[in-house]
């Protein structure tokens, strides 16, 4: 890569790849023989989660795209000690869970940690925690930038490892098992760190619900 941008998730259509269509388990093993062809069709298979799952650390497009940046990067450099003992999705997620971590103690050092966007349809924990929109009246506006920084506080209580399992299984939607996988630990302890971050969630906005 040296320094070249990988293109963001949906700049470039799949269809344009001349590998579009090939199995993928081939396409890794031309890609760890150093073909960036094989390698872009890897990226264009999942560039949206990987992107979608960094816009849930950081409400920053750039800062996103940053992350996307860094974990693809660190994908590419690591391909080849990718020994096909669990599936590429697997170790391709592992990989971002370790990127997206790594930037969430960063951001927890300097005391910076945002909450994620609320969305329709997501846990209805916070589900009437909507973020202010200009067509809100006035004193809407003011109530929910004020449970916007509830949020905030509420958030920076979980250490990183709780609250990155917290947006895996919510926001992600992903199962306990694959969670304590992509976080290099067991179903029973992703379990349990779940659990900790949501009583610590329920006790801060207790007042809200």
């Amino acid at each position: 890569m040296d320094g070249a941008c990988l293109e963001l998730a949906g700049k470039i259509p799949a269809e344009s790849s001349p590998l579009a269509g090939t199995d993928e388990s081939a396409l890794v093993r031309r890609a760890q023989a150093g073909d960036r062809t094989a390698f872009d069709a890897l990226v264009r298979l999942y560039d949206r989660e990987v992107l979608r799952l960094a816009m849930r650390v950081v409400k920053s497009e750039d800062e996103a795209a940053d992350l996307y940046q860094e974990a693809f990067l660190k994908v590419y450099r690591s391909l080849g000690r990718f020994r096909f003992e669990s599936s590429f999705s697997t170790w391709l997620y592992r990989v971002v869970v370790n990127v997206c971590l790594d930037h969430l103690r960063r951001q927890r050092s300097r005391n910076e940690v945002q909450p994620p966007e609320q969305e329709p349809g997501e846990p209805e924990y916070f589900h009437s925690l909507a973020d202010p929109n200009p067509g809100q009246h006035p004193e809407q506006a003011l109530r929910a930038r004020e449970i916007g920084g509830r949020i905030h506080a509420a958030l920076e209580q979980l250490t990183p490892r709780e609250r990155m399992v917290f947006e895996l299984k919510h926001y992600q939607g992903l199962k306990l098992r694959a969670i304590g996988q992509l976080c290099g630990t067991t179903e029973e302890t992703a379990k349990n760190c779940l659990f900790r971050a949501t009583q610590k969630l329920r006790s801060c906005l207790a007042d809200l619900l």
